[in-house]
């Protein structure tokens, strides 16, 4: 898929995703069809070149963001106060 095909709805999900630190850009990929670089590319056309910066330096490195980096099965932490 290419950037240029999305709506607005779209976009605002895959930013909303790839600012998640426990979301990896295979997930991105499989729901949207969309590589690391053109998430990168997207990021940086559409959130403010300060938070780009901000998420770039967060992520970059972050094991959480790659499945083949990841060291844990489980996606999210839930207290055992929880309710369902």
């Amino acid at each position: 898929m290419k950037i240029l095909d999305l709506d607005k709805q779209t976009i605002d999900r895959i930013v909303e995703m790839a600012w998640e630190d426990r979301t990896p850009f295979e997930a991105i990929a499989v729901q949207f069809g969309l590589q690391e670089k053109q998430v990168i590319a997207l990021m940086r056309r559409s959130i403010k070149a300060s938070s780009f910066r901000m998420w770039r330096k967060r992520v970059t490195g972050r094991k959480t963001k790659h499945l083949g980096k990841r060291g844990f099965t489980q996606g999210r932490f839930k207290s055992k106060n929880q309710k369902n």
